[in-house]
């Protein structure tokens, strides 16, 4: 776990994103 530090960064930066569409989707819907 020395050397994933931007990989894991975006992979979070990425599941946020699509936790912030599914929450604006939902609060849209």
């Amino acid at each position: 776990m020395s050397h994933v530090g931007t990989g894991s960064s975006f992979t979070l930066l990425v599941v946020l994103f699509i936790l912030l569409i599914i929450v604006g989707s939902a609060y849209t819907f």
